[in-house]
């Protein structure tokens, strides 16, 4: 039989290989969850990378300039596929949009490429690739600021919100001539279905306050109930009550009568 001290000590030692398996396993998912958070965010990173590099080529091809490097860079997405192959838990509706615009920004590119190879106006390419980085950095916001909810879903939202987030990221409002880029995503985000405030306005000042109003006309105007006129009332007024019909006994003269 084994002493009482040799126990003692067996359990001890089983106490602390069971805490430390124990440590290390939550170390690990502690590392795997932090490894998780990073990867969703350099999807995010990756993005707006992406699009800036497309917007600063587009912005030198619609101002007659030279674009940085000679060429269109290709759309690469290494962050993305990685997600895809390490099984990353995420939103994969949201992860699925991402593809998708990355393709779509790729087609406009090779628009653009086969255009200039084949020496025709870059002009009628280019609305079509603008379009598509409007909605691209819509679904950039949604990711990065509404968890890559879809529009109709996303909470409500002040729209200098959006600008602000899109100053934070270095997107100039003048990189495409005759169009304010921040008023273009706003709107696209309106556009499908995310409720922006304040709401925009349906008629000027001046169309405003030379409408003619008629505050009796309106159901809802402060101040003023439209009452309901009945045209067969059942309510009749009560006939006067003579004094002398309530008295047990008439009153004669030099009486006093007392009331209540």
């Amino acid at each position: 039989m084994f002493s009482v001290e040799f126990q003692t000590g067996a359990l001890l030692l089983l106490a602390i290989a069971g805490l430390s398996i124990s440590l290390i396993l939550w170390r690990d998912r502690n590392d795997r969850k932090l490894v998780e958070v990073q990867t969703l965010e350099g999807v995010g990173h990756e993005l707006r990378l992406i699009l800036l590099r497309f917007m600063a080529e587009l912005s030198a091809i619609t101002h007659d300039e030279p674009v940085a490097g000679g060429e269109l860079m290709v759309v690469r997405h290494p962050q993305l596929d990685a997600v895809y192959s390490l099984g990353v838990p995420g939103n994969r509706n949201a992860l699925s949009i991402i593809g998708a615009t990355y393709q779509t920004l790729q087609s406009r590119k090779n628009d653009l490429i086969h255009a200039a190879q084949a020496g025709e106006d870059l002009s009628a390419v280019t609305p079509a690739a603008i379009d598509a980085v409007i909605d691209a950095i819509t679904t950039l916001y949604l990711w990065e600021e509404h968890g890559g909810a879809k529009p109709a879903n996303a909470p409500m939202t002040r729209t200098w919100r959006v600008r602000q987030w899109m100053i934070g990221h270095g997107m100039v409002w003048n990189v495409f001539p005759d169009m304010h880029l921040r008023d273009e995503v706003v709107e696209r985000l309106r556009t499908y279905g995310m409720r922006l405030t304040p709401r925009p306005l349906t008629h000027t000042a001046h169309e405003y306050y030379s409408m003619r109003y008629d505050r009796k006309a309106d159901r809802n105007a402060p101040m003023w109930k439209r009452s309901k006129k009945n045209s067969k009332s059942t309510s009749k007024k009560a006939a006067p009550v003579k004094l002398a019909e309530t008295l047990p006994h008439p009153v004669g003269d030099g009486e006093q009568v007392v009331v209540g």
